[in-house]
C-alpha cells in the first residue's frame, strides 16, 4: 500500500508524537467560526493572530488551519467579512513560531498554479517544513463573482482541481523543466525553484463532502476532513472506517480529521449556559440565514421543520460538532473521537486567545494521561 507522500514521516504534523492532533480552525477571520454577536467574539486581527499562534506553539497545539474567505456573510456583525489572506498569514506566523504546522487554504480556481506553488514553497522555507496546503475547490458563488470566475459544474470542478494539484506536485518534484498540457491548465517550459524544504512536500488536506470530493481527497491528499456525527461516536467511527476503506481501495492510506466547536468552562452548567447565550440568545441569525441561503436552504425550498433544524445546527457549530462541558467532559469527548479512528480535530473557540489557556491547562493534561498526547 502506498502513502500519498512517501517522505511524509519527516513532516511533523502527521509523523509520530501526538496520537490525537489538535489544531485551531478559523482564527484568520473576524468572529472566527462563532456566528454570534457577543462582544468578546474573536477579532481576527493580525496582532491577535500573532499572539494566539505563539501561545498555541508553546502549548504544543499541532496546527493552525485558516478559512479561505473573501467576502463574508454580512449579518449584524459582518460575519467573517474581515479576513487575512491565508498563505501570507501562514508565512508570517511560521516566521514567529518554532514547532506548529500552519496551513494555507487555497481556492484552486482562483490561484494560478505556478504562483501558488511559489508562494507555498516560500512559506515552507520560512517555516522550515511546517507549511501545509488545504486545497479548496470552491462553492461560494458570490465570492467567485468578485473575481469574475464562473463556477464549473460540480464534477468538473474536481477535474480542474486534479490538474491543478498535479501541476503543483510536478513543480514541487525534482523535475527541472516541463510542459503541462491538460484540458484546463496548459503550462510551457515550467521551471520552479526552490523546491519545498528538506526534500519533502507540504502536507495536503481537503474536505470534499460529496462522493467525487472524497474520492479526490483520498487520491491526492494526506489528510481528509469529514464531519463527525452529532448522534454517536459509533456513527463517527463508521464514517472514518468508510473513508479509510476508500483509500485502501485505491491502494493508499489517509489520515482522517474532523472539526469541532469547543465551549469549556469549570462546570457543565456554566458551559451549557454560556453556549446557549452565544449560539441562541446572541446568535447572528441574519448571517446564519445568509449562509443557509447560499446552500439553497430557505423556508421556500425546504420544509419549515428542516429549515429550523439546519438553522439551529449552523448556529451551534457552523459545520463543526459542538463539544460543550467541563474539562473532564471535553477530554472524554476528544478521547472518544480518537477511539473512533480520527487522527485529529480542528477546533474553534468564541475567543481563541482568551479560552486557549484554560483548555491547555485543564484538558490537554488529561489527553496526555490517556496516552494521546505528549507533554508540550
Amino acid at each position: 500500500m502506498r502513502n500519498a507522500n512517501p517522505s511524509l514521516p519527516q513532516r511533523s504534523l502527521l509523523a509520530g508524537g501526538n496520537a490525537l492532533k489538535i489544531g485551531l480552525f478559523g482564527a484568520n477571520c473576524s468572529s472566527g467560526r462563532a456566528v454570534t454577536k457577543v462582544p468578546e467574539r474573536w477579532s481576527g486581527t493580525w496582532p491577535d493572530n500573532l499572539r494566539l499562534a505563539k501561545m498555541a506553539d508553546e502549548a504544543g497545539i499541532d496546527f493552525l488551519l485558516p478559512i479561505g474567505r473573501w467576502k463574508g456573510y454580512g449579518g449584524d456583525t459582518g460575519y467573517q467579512e474581515a479576513t487575512l489572506e491565508t498563505v501570507t498569514w501562514a508565512t508570517g506566523l511560521l516566521a514567529a513560531t518554532k514547532r506548529i504546522t500552519v496551513f494555507g487554504t487555497v481556492h484552486a480556481p482562483l490561484f494560478h498554479p505556478i504562483i501558488a506553488a511559489k508562494q507555498m514553497v516560500t512559506a515552507d522555507h520560512v517555516g522550515k517544513g511546517r507549511f501545509g496546503l488545504n486545497i479548496v475547490v470552491g462553492w461560494n458563488e458570490g465570492e467567485f463573482e468578485m473575481f469574475g470566475v464562473e463556477q464549473r459544474a460540480h464534477a468538473t470542478r474536481y477535474e480542474y482541481a486534479q490538474e491543478w494539484i498535479d501541476a503543483i506536485k510536478l513543480m514541487w518534484s525534482e523535475r527541472e523543466d516541463f510542459d503541462y498540457d491538460g484540458r484546463f491548465i496548459k503550462l510551457k517550459n515550467v521551471r520552479a525553484k526552490p523546491k519545498p524544504y528538506g526534500g519533502t512536500r507540504p502536507v495536503i488536506m481537503n474536505a470534499g463532502a460529496s462522493p467525487v470530493g472524497r474520492a479526490f481527497a483520498v487520491r491526492n491528499c494526506d489528510a481528509f476532513f469529514m464531519q463527525s456525527s452529532r448522534v454517536s461516536v459509533e456513527e463517527t467511527a463508521q464514517r472514518v472506517a468508510a473513508a479509510k476503506a476508500d483509500a485502501v481501495a485505491q491502494g493508499c492510506a489517509i489520515d482522517v480529521f474532523t472539526v469541532g466547536v469547543i465551549t469549556c468552562r469549570q462546570t457543565m452548567k456554566e458551559a451549557e449556559e454560556y453556549h446557549h447565550h452565544v449560539v441562541v440568545d446572541q446568535a447572528d441569525w441574519a448571517a446564519v440565514d445568509q449562509m443557509l441561503g447560499l446552500r439553497k436552504i430557505t423556508p421556500q425550498t425546504v420544509p419549515m421543520e428542516e429549515f429550523m433544524r439546519q438553522r439551529g445546527q449552523m448556529a451551534h457549530g457552523n459545520s463543526g460538532v459542538p463539544i460543550v462541558g467541563d474539562p473532564d467532559h471535553i477530554a472524554r469527548q476528544l478521547i472518544g473521537l480518537s477511539r473512533a479512528g480520527l487522527t485529529g480535530i480542528a477546533v474553534s473557540l468564541v475567543n481563541y486567545a482568551d479560552e486557549l489557556p484554560y483548555f491547555r491547562d485543564e484538558v490537554l493534561p488529561q489527553l496526555e494521561k490517556a496516552g494521546l498526547r505528549l507533554p508540550a
